[in-house]
């Protein structure tokens, strides 16, 4: 085998590669050449101990011999397709052996080179592979980041409810079962309608977020079903439809509460039928899409009033996710508040180890009426504004600093819970008698701000669970009804 001695393209330059090869004489010259064209190159005599390497190496491309003891070269092209798919494979076989490595292209390796092998041939072919292998990392990286943004693991939460809620998205992820989603602005029901089809096996199709509350009625049926050219005054073109867009994937239609009857009719024959026609025409297309719906209002009640359409209700309420407010959950915050420090102080390059407890307690006594998207704001605002190691009260909004403190647990300390100070009677009594009124109000607010959850009640006043169902059966605090005994 010849050598070189200069490398012709930048291809090379700094990638990693193995080479697989049960005979030491074609492992110690391929890769002497190898290096002289400027790559870096470990070598292994079989399977497993190539197995062994990618464990504990990050390489480019591997180039492995067919028939090898151990672990041979298909079972190792294997091993590397379901762990490594940003690895490319060539393949090297000998003239009796050409069946095998057509198997291994079959199977995912980029190509075969057969031996003896000729220097230009497998430079050239080694070039090309990790042009290939740089798409290929690129893809991966880009998944990766896509299931960092969008996938179950990026919600956070603990909170019972939210736990709930992630069971609830994996039981309904693979099937095409229309969802609804029902909470209040900025409880992040896009987030939770991206990880729904990003668990789904639709999730390599399109994702189409629509807001319905933010597009004109007059606009929304032409931007949803698309129109023809001249189908209105505007109309100079033929546009194709957010439904027809995510053909394949899944549409997100948002605020639907706000949809005028005459949409909500065209949108329950969609739900019903998959079909459609775009304004202006007679032409009716067929779409395969899989639906969600949110809604920041009680569509029940909006039945009732008349103003949604009952057999659109029942069409759309399939599955119901309800997601609780910031102020339902509020043992959430400090985990919410810390993810979203996180990531806007490697969006910013600064440094903050975190936040001060004084401004801990100030979000933790908040009420957060625009929910998770308004402490993410907080934090940002937050971030931006420091000049300090800690996240202090001072750097929190307006709005935060001047909350009315709440008693521990979450409950509000007033004096209709029977132990305000200014209106305060005294009746004569034991002392022990006398704070049962005010332990009992306090029991009682807890468990409310907690969703009767006994656990995370008892964990707010640091007490064990035993003696707070004591506490409960002595006060006669019963479960309401609905709520199961855990």
């Amino acid at each position: 085998m010849t050598t070189a001695v200069e490398n012709p393209t930048n291809v090379a330059t700094a990638a990693r590669l193995l080479l697989v090869d049960d005979d030491p004489l074609i492992t110690r010259s391929l890769s002497e050449f190898l290096r002289l064209e400027g790559y870096q190159v470990d070598t292994a005599t079989d399977g497993s101990s190539a197995i062994a390497m990618l464990a504990a190496n990050r390489y480019n491309l591997v180039l492995t011999d067919v028939n090898m003891p151990r672990t041979n070269g298909l079972e190792l092209l294997r091993t590397i397709k379901n762990h490594y798919p940003d690895v490319v494979v060539l393949v090297i076989t000998g003239y009796g052996t050409i069946e095998n490595a057509v198997e291994a292209v079959k199977m995912g390796a980029f190509e075969y080179l057969t031996k003896p092998i000729i220097d230009d041939e497998i430079r050239v072919t080694i070039q090309k592979a990790l042009k290939q292998q740089t798409l290929l990392s690129e893809n991966f990286q880009l998944k990766q980041q896509l299931n960092m943004r969008y996938g179950l693991d990026n919600i956070v939460g603990h909170d019972y409810k939210m736990l709930k809620i992630f069971d609830l998205v994996e039981a309904v992820a693979d099937s095409r079962t229309t969802v609804l989603m029902t909470g209040e602005s900025g409880t992040g029901k896009s987030l939770i309608a991206r990880a729904i089809h990003h668990r789904s096996p639709r999730k390599g199709k399109p994702f189409v977020e629509v807001s319905c509350g933010s597009i004109p009625e007059t606009l929304l049926e032409s931007e949803l079903f698309g129109h023809v050219k001249g189908s209105f005054t505007g109309a100079t073109y033929d546009k194709q439809g957010r439904f027809l867009a995510a053909s394949g994937g899944t549409i997100f239609l948002d605020e639907i509460n706000s949809a005028s009857p005459a949409f909500q009719v065209k949108l329950l024959r969609v739900l019903q039928e998959r079909k459609f026609e775009p304004v202006g025409s007679n032409q009716t297309i067929s779409v395969d899409v899989r639906v969600i719906l949110a809604s920041n209002q009680d569509l029940a009640k909006l039945v009732e009033e008349g103003s949604f359409r009952q057999d659109l209700y029942y069409r759309v309420n399939v599955v119901n996710i309800i997601l609780p407010t910031l102020r339902q959950k509020l043992g959430d915050i400090p985990l919410l508040a810390e993810s979203f420090l996180k990531k806007f102080v490697t969006e910013m390059d600064k440094k903050i180890g975190g936040f001060t407890p004084e401004a801990m307690d100030m979000m933790m006594r908040y009420t957060w009426p625009g929910n998770v998207r308004e402490l993410e704001n907080a934090i940002e605002r937050a971030v931006v504004l420091t000049k300090r190691p800690l996240i202090t009260p001072e750097d929190l909004p307006q709005q935060v600093i001047d909350a009315q403190p709440k008693a521990s647990g979450g409950g509000e300390v007033t004096q209709d819970a029977g132990f305000g100070t200014q209106d305060f009677v005294w009746t004569p009594m034991p002392l022990k008698q006398a704070i049962e009124g005010p332990e009992k109000a306090i029991l009682l607010a807890a468990l409310k701000a907690n969703q009767w959850n006994r656990q995370a009640t008892a964990q707010q006043l640091d007490i064990n669970r035993t003696t707070l169902y004591k506490k409960m059966k002595h006060y006669g605090l019963d479960l309401p009804d609905g709520v199961s005994d855990e």
